[in-house]
């Protein structure tokens, strides 16, 4: 799924968790034989990965544990945002079940200064919270009815976006089972909705090599 860069060093990957096993044979054979310690593999060479479980996953102490649960079949919502794009859906397993996409138009920034940009910074401003107004309504109508039944929601797109949706009252309970991690994505769209069911499904790992 990618890597990117970790911050203090390493790198993070993403892996589905169906491809843990293999994932952790391959590490294996590039560099030698691993123990564990709780959810780290540390490799002859010196090379170690620590798995972090996946968004609604139950606490885990031992790798094999954290394999078999994130392989256990879990509802997760999903809320992508960026400017005003919204995409919002519900995925049980790898499945995405339920979806509902939205574009609300809000105007990109200028560089023209004085009372002409007084202006355009209201119209944008309005904009946006008409575009989050409009996010709030989709995630009452998809995930609020169902937030029981989500072990997690994960968010992606812009963070400023996502918080904005996120802040009407009446969305409290979604708020909060909210996963920490946004991912990164572009423009919502239903495609790149679907494609974010499996993000939001894989198991991040941090890599370290000597």
């Amino acid at each position: 799924m990618g890597e990117r860069t970790a911050a203090g060093g390493g790198k993070w990957v993403d892996v589905a968790p169906e491809r843990l096993s293999r994932w952790l044979e391959n590490f294996g054979t590039r560099h030698g034989p691993y123990r564990e310690e709780g959810l780290t593999v540390i490799a002859a060479d010196g090379a170690s990965a620590t798995l972090n479980e996946p968004p609604g996953a139950g606490p885990v102490a031992t790798v094999t544990d954290l394999i078999r649960e994130a392989q256990t079949p879990r509802r997760l919502g999903l809320l992508l945002a960026r400017k005003g794009a919204v995409a919002v859906g519900i995925a049980e397993g790898p499945e995405l079940i339920a979806s509902k996409v939205d574009t609300h138009y809000v105007q990109g920034r200028t560089a023209a200064g004085g009372w002409s940009q007084q202006r355009f910074a209201r119209r944008r401003d309005n904009q946006a919270k008409a575009a989050a107004a409009d996010g709030a309504g989709i995630v009452g109508r998809i995930l609020l009815p169902q937030v029981r039944t989500l072990a997690a929601v994960i968010a992606g797109g812009d963070r400023s976006a996502v918080d904005a949706i996120l802040a009407a009252p009446i969305l409290q309970p979604v708020a909060a089972i909210r996963a920490g991690r946004l991912l990164d994505v572009p423009e919502p769209r239903h495609a790149v909705l679907v494609s974010a069911v499996a993000a939001a499904r894989a198991v991040p790992i941090l890599i370290r090599e000597s």
